[in-house]
């Protein structure tokens, strides 16, 4: 297998292709967190990202801690806070923020966490104080750097402007084909600043893997089986994903190909993040990330898919 190609995200370097682990502590025991956790490093993947509240009550960092061990060095770990974890424990104040990770470092198990994002805005703590009781973390060496997911273009740039010590270098949104909105001024923020951007739900909840097309059953136990009224199950998603299934099958590719390929023609994304709760999963997403999409796919595409 050719090497995992990497690219910048901010100061660090990350493979593009990186682990989401919200599924660890969820739908994976900690055996089976191991053996992906295992197999993903063993295939190039270096971006590990979970947050506080994935799996409940930590569990996701707990795992991922433990499936680690000795491999931590291997890979760039990154975290998230200010998510509800309980009733006083949630949001981006300085007090909550110096409790949050710690317990967040216990759970990995580790001393440093190389990146720390701020999971949603916090709309009662002024950006600069959050930024600041996060400086003082980097500056400690409990946090490497800093990111922020969730964050409007207008939030991003609020927030360089206002850091005195460290900035954020990455936010992680939502983007796939079938939801472009962070073409509305995210991307074009993160590209000014030299911030990298992180794809989260690349596979729309599994509905860009083509196992869900029109008029045909839906895969037994799959995420969005028996959930007509989920966002991503939408009609016109699926008319969509009809379309996308031809224009594939034409080129020999598969759906999980185009999804993280085309994701990775925009030059701000730093790393296609997907969950996977099988080692042929990992594979699958690692070989995904290797098509070069032609200036003339890209212009199908762009005519088959909802603009932004």
């Amino acid at each position: 297998m050719d090497a995992m190609e990497s690219r910048a995200l901010g100061p660090l370097s990350v493979s593009v292709v990186g682990l989401g682990c919200n599924n660890f502590g969820r739908r994976m025991d900690i055996e089976a967190t191991s053996v992906v956790v295992n197999a993903a490093i063993d295939a190039g993947i270096t971006l590990f990202d979970t947050a506080d509240v994935y799996g409940g009550d930590g569990l996701s960092e707990e795992y991922l801690g433990k499936a680690l061990g000795t491999r931590r060095s291997e890979i760039v770990l990154a975290t998230k806070f200010a998510a509800p974890m309980g009733e006083d424990k949630k949001g981006a104040s300085p007090k909550y923020i110096r409790e949050a990770v710690e317990d967040s470092l216990r759970r990995l198990d580790t001393d440093h966490i190389d990146l720390y994002q701020q999971h949603r805005p916090d709309a009662e703590t002024p950006i600069a104080d959050t930024l600041a009781a996060l400086d003082e973390l980097v500056q400690s060496g409990k946090v490497r750097y800093i990111g922020s997911s969730n964050f409007t273009a207008e939030m991003i740039r609020e927030a360089d402007g206002s850091a005195l010590g460290a900035k954020f270098v990455s936010v992680q949104n939502e983007y796939s084909l079938l939801e472009r909105e962070p073409e509305k001024g995210v991307l074009d923020a993160c590209s000014e600043l030299g911030i990298g951007f992180l794809p989260f739900f690349p596979l729309a909840s599994g509905l860009l893997t083509g196992k869900y097309r029109k008029g045909q059953p839906q895969p037994e136990g799959a995420r969005l089986t028996g959930q007509d009224g989920n966002k991503f199950m939408a009609e016109a998603n699926l008319e969509v994903v009809e379309q996308l299934a031809l224009f594939v099958e034409a080129r020999g590719r598969t759906m999980t190909e185009l999804a993280f390929s085309w994701l990775l023609t925009r030059p701000a994304v730093s790393s296609v993040i997907a969950g996977a709760t099988k080692v042929e999963q990992i594979a699958d997403n690692v070989r995904a990330a290797g098509w070069d999409l032609s200036a003339d796919d890209l212009a199908e595409l762009d005519r088959i898919l909802p603009k932004p």
